[in-house]
């Protein structure tokens, strides 16, 4: 990862410092105004689009949003939440139509929501894009996870775990996510890692939306062709979870899974050596506090471009492969994810 100033991590570390996690019903939009009485000048306003809670990590993403407008009641925030890439356009549409400062998008597909991030970025608003890419460089700051060592990890796991580099020997399954930049590089990763193995078989491979129902129907027609599979490459809890359940509803024995994203159900069992999950990847749904705060230390003095002068284009988080040896550090049995 490149460097980045002092000021710059100082800000991060504001949302990786929030409280012990928990989630409430989350509405379609909601709009945080100010507490502060009379402020001296314009108020700063700024929009979060993100998916909606469809899944155990978006609705980690939600919970954080929320929590991290408290610590700032003096920015108007406009937090909206979307099912599908067309709500999610329309949001960011009204969101300038309201003439926000600034705005903080996790698109819920990397392709769709480009143009109209293009268009924000064309106004002078300022854009922080968060996990999902888009397919131009239109955001004036972009934090992600490392879906590409998230790729390259989980797979290499999985080639030590069926016998180690150049001795590995399975037939598996790959689910993928939904179409955008974090799948890609995440399956892109993992195929170069497994092709560099003869002896594994990649027999299945279909999207499952990080779904869990949907990871149920797409592993059970993926098990009805190959019903003698070694492992399962699931690249995220939830979908970890629907592919276990297929596994169990067929009377299927011995596979395991890995999945991905720290899920506290799935980090408990690593950490009780369940022999269906052996490891886990994190990947921190936090991140969207992270740009948050780059929004608000970017705006809330009226000085935008000075401080852009000290804020990374490309922040880039870590992820860590989790096994029972080190799975405690990782557990938080309070977290809503």
């Amino acid at each position: 990862m490149k460097s980045t100033s002092i000021f710059a991590w100082s800000v991060i570390c504001v949302a990786s410092a929030s409280v012990l996690l928990g989630l409430g019903a989350a509405p379609s939009a909601t709009v945080i105004a100010p507490q502060s009485a009379a402020p001296a000048k314009a108020t700063v306003r700024i929009g979060v689009s993100i998916p909606a809670a469809d899944h155990g990590w978006t609705a980690g993403v939600v919970w954080w949003a929320k929590e991290c407008s408290k610590l700032h009641p003096e920015i108007e925030w406009t937090i909206a939440t979307a099912e599908t890439p067309e709500k999610q356009i329309g949001d960011i549409e009204t969101m300038l139509a309201k003439k926000v400062d600034g705005l903080v998008i996790l698109a819920t597909e990397s392709a769709p929501i480009t143009p109209v991030a293009e268009e924000a970025h064309n106004r002078g608003v300022l854009v922080v894009n968060v996990d999902r890419g888009f397919l131009k460089p239109v955001a004036d700051i972009f934090i992600e996870g490392d879906n590409k060592a998230f790729g390259r990890k989980s797979a290499e796991f999985m080639v030590e775990k069926l016998g180690g580099k150049g001795k590995a020997k399975g037939d598996i399954i790959v689910l993928e996510g939904i179409p955008c930049t974090v799948n890609s590089d995440r399956v892109s990763a993992a195929m170069e890692i497994f092709k560099a193995e003869p002896g594994i078989k990649v027999v299945g491979q279909q999207a499952a939306n990080w779904n869990r129902q949907k990871a149920l129907e797409v592993t059970e027609t993926l098990l009805q062709k190959n019903p003698k599979v070694t492992a399962i490459w699931a690249s995220d809890d939830d979908m970890a979870l629907g592919a276990e359940q297929a596994l169990v509803e067929k009377g299927i024995e011995g596979v395991w899974i890995l999945g991905g994203a720290g899920m506290k159900d799935i980090i408990k069992r690593v950490m009780d050596k369940d022999p269906m999950f052996p490891a886990d990847i994190t990947y921190p749904p936090s991140m969207i506090a992270t740009g948050m705060e780059m929004a608000a230390a970017v705006l809330r003095d009226g000085k935008k471009a000075e401080k852009l002068q000290y804020m990374p284009r490309h922040l880039m988080i870590d992820v860590d492969l989790v096994t029972p040896a080190n799975a405690k550090q990782y557990y938080f049995p309070k977290s809503v994810y």
